[in-house]
């Protein structure tokens, strides 16, 4: 069984709950039954009005801050006012939609988040029939939506990572200043990713599988898709986009995993 060295650094993680309670709910069990000592802090974001989670008999296993937003906020603002100020050596970003499948990633995830030239470590995500979802993904560039929604390719490489579940050192994070938050909705993460490249650092695939739900409501929504629209365009004018398009084409290595045997 593999070792893994800095197995249970102090860690928050952070959950945003958009009327998800039943999926909320899950997550924390799954948190508070399979990851005792890995999770020091949880901080859940209530972005819509709703009950708050039962907790167990015994109470929870770590501190739950539950905050609640007067209006709603974006993706990135509603993590970075949660992550704000945290003490811990490490920080999640974490979905309401994913599911630890009976295991704990935690200490696989910290062990690869933890080298110097790490940006964040990320987990397997399978769907609920056990098909790989597809986390990885290349630069965004319209050759490569092209690509990808009409000729159905497959991604060549691994330029940016979804924010489903990251784990991080919290001193990428501070440095990242979190999400950049006039993302208000899609391609935070690909910002996110692509400025942690343009750092030097690497996007880390831990050897870990968690199930996560992916309601993909931009390809059913207008609202979401015109949110998704708006999120693009803004990213192809962006500096980090102009950056990242003259450093990642020649890199088409694909992310490492770490504590594959």
């Amino acid at each position: 069984m593999t070792s893994y060295p800095h197995a249970e650094p102090g860690l928050a993680a952070s959950v945003i709950s958009h009327g998800h309670g039943r999926l909320v709910q899950s997550l924390l069990q799954d948190l508070a039954q399979g990851c005792q000592g890995s999770v020091a802090r949880v901080v859940l974001t209530l972005n819509l009005p709703e009950a708050e989670p039962v907790a167990p008999a015994g109470g929870w296993p770590f501190l739950l801050e539950i905050r609640r937003n007067a209006a709603p906020l974006g993706f990135g603002a509603n993590h970075n006012r949660a992550l704000r100020g945290a003490v811990e050596r490490m920080v999640c970003v974490l979905n309401p939609d994913v599911s630890l499948r009976g295991g704990n990633p935690f200490p696989a995830l910290c062990a690869a988040a933890s080298p110097a030239d790490v940006g964040c470590a990320y987990p397997e995500q399978v769907d609920e029939r056990g098909q790989v979802q597809d986390a990885e993904r290349e630069l965004p560039s319209p050759a490569a939506l092209w690509r990808r929604r009409v000729l159905g390719r497959r991604e060549r490489r691994v330029d940016w990572v979804n924010a489903a579940f990251l784990v991080m050192r919290r001193e990428v994070w501070d440095a990242l200043d979190g999400f950049d938050e006039r993302y208000f909705m899609y391609c935070e993460d690909v910002d996110l990713s692509l400025r942690m490249r343009l750092m030097g650092l690497s996007l880390q695939k831990a050897a870990v599988q968690v199930g996560h739900v992916g309601q993909r409501d931009s390809q059913r929504r207008a609202a979401y898709l015109a949110w998704h629209v708006r999120s693009l365009w803004r990213l192809w004018r962006s500096p980090v986009y102009r950056q990242a398009r003259s450093l990642l084409p020649v890199d088409t290595g694909r992310a490492r995993t770490i504590g594959a045997p």
